[in-house]
């Protein structure tokens, strides 16, 4: 009901109020977020082997961006069939252009021999020409697709879709993707899971971190309070827009030009919605350390802590360290910050690439 309560303000508003900027026609195309900026900054469509698609997954609106084979049920039966897939689980917001040249970086450091995926989080992107945000408003509120839980099952779902079987899985996790990574391990034992790299992983306690402790009530409370002005944001032309998110993202000199358009499509009602949405609902699920899970899949388990991190504190890489004495649990030494993509995906890339090497030439 709150979805397509949204949803109705948002387009009738938008309808009296277009005349703000400039013809109807014209906010449409600022309103429908990343769509003309993504293309501009050549991260839509076909770009340097990269490609980036909008299907739905359980209803909602997914975005992908892949690297090597778009369709992995024909890749496996060429001559020299595809064996691993390395698929990236982002964080929040689980935009996948801000993982473009992570993910690119990735893919080059195999000589393009493995595809290399990010999937979003359901409604994290914004609705593209003739799509909407959900294929049924009422099966989305049933189902609760944009939660935690929804989001766990919406990747099991795309991968059930999407990736046949047999393939190998390096899956990637950063942030709460670290968390939704462990609960498919534990719901679907199946999975061919050759690695799981941990990247500042949000798995337990993240209301009580001192980012939590800040955002806790702001995502559980008051979040209503954000949609009027990324309503009227939005209304803005896109490279006014993408002005903003400069200014925004200021204090990272070294800023990834990637992540422009992408925080340009999150100025959208819907998106940000979904967003702090889903963050509400780690505060309050996201508790205990699920030991039992990491037990039983620490020979597949790297952990990559910060060393200055407000989500996930060293003591929280101190206490698993206590607790697993044997995993592979590491401290960053290089001082990258929990959101990496904005200015260190290389680097972070090319670490990664290193340790799933071995396994992935084993195949």
């Amino acid at each position: 009901m709150i979805f397509v309560l949204r949803r109705w303000l948002v387009t009738n508003f938008t309808r009296h109020c277009t005349n703000v900027i400039g013809s109807q026609k014209d906010a449409k195309v600022y309103i429908a977020g990343c769509a003309n900026v993504m293309g501009s900054h050549g991260c839509q469509g076909q770009t340097e082997d990269g490609t980036l698609e909008h299907v739905y997954c359980r209803g909602a609106l997914t975005e992908l961006l892949k690297y090597g084979p778009r369709d992995l049920h024909t890749a496996v039966k060429r001559p020299d069939p595809v064996r691993a897939l390395i698929l990236v689980i982002p964080g929040n917001p689980g935009v996948v252009g801000f993982y473009k040249t992570f993910t690119r970086t990735l893919y080059q450091a195999f000589n393009r021999r493995h595809p290399v995926w990010a999937v979003s989080h359901a409604g994290h992107c914004s609705p593209q020409d003739s799509m909407d945000m959900v294929e049924d408003a009422s099966v989305m509120e049933s189902e609760d697709v944009f939660g935690v839980n929804g989001q766990i099952e919406h990747k099991l779902a795309f991968l059930l879709e999407h990736v046949p079987r047999d393939t190998q899985l390096v899956l990637i996790g950063h942030s709460i993707g670290c968390y939704i990574i462990l609960e498919m391990m534990k719901r679907d034992p199946e999975l061919k899971v050759l690695k799981s790299i941990m990247l500042f992983p949000t798995i337990e306690r993240m209301a009580r971190t001192p980012q939590g402790k800040v955002l806790t009530p702001a995502l559980c409370h008051l979040r209503y309070g954000a949609y009027l002005p990324v309503f009227l944001l939005s209304l803005l032309p896109a490279w006014l827009k993408a002005v903003v998110v400069r200014l925004a993202l200021g204090r990272w000199r070294t800023l990834d030009p990637c992540v422009v358009p992408a925080a340009v499509g999150l100025i959208d009602v819907d998106c940000t919605a979904n967003a702090m949405y889903m963050g509400s609902q780690e505060m309050r699920l996201v508790l205990g350390r699920d030991n039992s899970t990491i037990r039983k899949h620490l020979h597949k388990l790297i952990f990559y802590y910060g060393a200055n991190d407000h989500w996930c504190p060293v003591e929280y890489y101190h206490d698993i360290r206590k607790d697993f004495p044997d995993g592979d649990i590491r401290l960053c030494e290089q001082d990258f910050c929990h959101a990496f993509v904005l200015d260190t995906g290389k680097e972070m890339a090319s670490m990664t690439s290193e340790w799933i090497r071995d396994d992935l030439q084993a195949l």
